[in-house]
């Protein structure tokens, strides 16, 4: 089949979606809000430095985020987003350390595909919690994905503008005080019609476990 330019109505679509991937991650829950040791407490007759609070504070399994368009293989992008380049578009963050998200999309013939695969390291794993529960209950209607980090969950959705169909697949997964999301979507502008349920889930869910492994590969 032959290429042809992106229609205007997904053109469009496309300025938005790159701002929306970068502020969604820029919402984290802050500084670390466990309690800190107050002033007056009772020197340690030990001799030992009273330093166990801010040890707990400190503690956390990862420290920053990985570089997001190393996470995925190569032949795991082109299967995904055919026709797209494997080395993939890091989006600007404005805290590198903290989050990064790495972006590709293609047009191969009519058949279109957009992947986003984000990390986000927070403070605390009490911090990363919070903020999976949060962001799982506005993303009603999916379900659980056993096995993959501490607490997985994946969703697929199907929009229609100007009788174009779209579906979009989310995986978001906590691993300690981490957070990683995946983003998955296609359409096709011959028939007007998306790819199935089945093969952006499956998709979503394939890139997020090469970026929880990423994840954990980072910290050796």
């Amino acid at each position: 089949m032959r290429s042809l330019p992106l229609p205007l109505a997904l053109t469009a679509r496309l300025a938005p979606v790159a701002v929306l991937a970068t502020a969604g991650w820029a919402l984290s829950s802050g500084p670390d809000s466990s309690p800190a040791a107050k002033d007056g407490t009772p020197p340690d007759t030990t001799g030992r430095s009273a330093s166990a609070p801010a040890t707990q504070a400190a503690t956390k399994t990862y420290a920053a985020a990985p570089a997001p368009c190393g996470s995925l293989a190569g032949k795991t992008v082109t299967s995904l987003v055919p026709g797209a380049k494997a080395a993939g578009k890091e989006i600007p963050s404005t805290d590198a350390k903290a989050r990064r998200t790495c972006s590709w999309n293609a047009l191969k013939g009519y058949d279109y595909r957009w992947l986003d695969v984000s990390f986000e390291v927070m403070e605390s794993e009490e911090a990363a919690q919070k903020s999976y529960k949060e962001r799982v209950a506005d993303r009603s209607g999916g379900g659980e994905v056993p096995g993959l980090g501490d607490a997985a969950y994946s969703v697929v959705n199907l929009t229609t503008e100007d009788k174009q169909q779209t579906r979009e697949g989310t995986v978001l997964v906590r691993a300690s005080n981490a957070l990683v999301m995946i983003t998955y979507n296609g359409s096709d502008f011959e028939s007007k019609k998306a790819p199935s349920t089945d093969e952006i889930n499956k998709g979503a869910i394939k890139a997020a476990k090469e970026a929880v492994a990423a994840l954990a590969d980072g910290q050796a």
